[in-house]
């Protein structure tokens, strides 16, 4: 191989070993497939949560962090603010359930 194949090939392993390190996740923030996880997550939640004939409500924000689910905003009564942990959590890759939600 002659010298300027080799160094190209030393770049491009260097360029590609940098990218891959990019998209790494650490404790404080999400790699790249992480954050599309927790989007599908929180996308299926606030479809569960539509679907519950008790929670049909559009006041629940849903947030989904590192596969720990967020819910804040307003319901009606306790048992909706319950339901709406139990409705979350069953949700298929749900880590667990941060409820913030205040009743009015």
């Amino acid at each position: 191989m002659n010298k300027s194949l080799k160094t190209a090939a030393a770049a491009f392993a260097l360029v590609s070993a940098l990218a891959l390190g990019a998209c790494a996740g650490s404790q404080t923030t999400e790699s790249t497939g992480e954050y599309i996880d927790n989007t599908v997550i929180t996308t299926k939640v606030k479809a569960a949560i539509l679907q519950d004939p008790v929670l049909k409500v559009m006041q629940i924000s849903v947030k989904t962090y590192k596969d720990v689910v967020q819910l804040s905003g307003f319901v009606d009564t306790a048992e909706m603010k319950a339901r709406a942990s139990k409705v979350a959590s069953g949700v298929a890759g749900v880590g667990s359930v941060k409820n913030d939600l205040v009743v009015k």
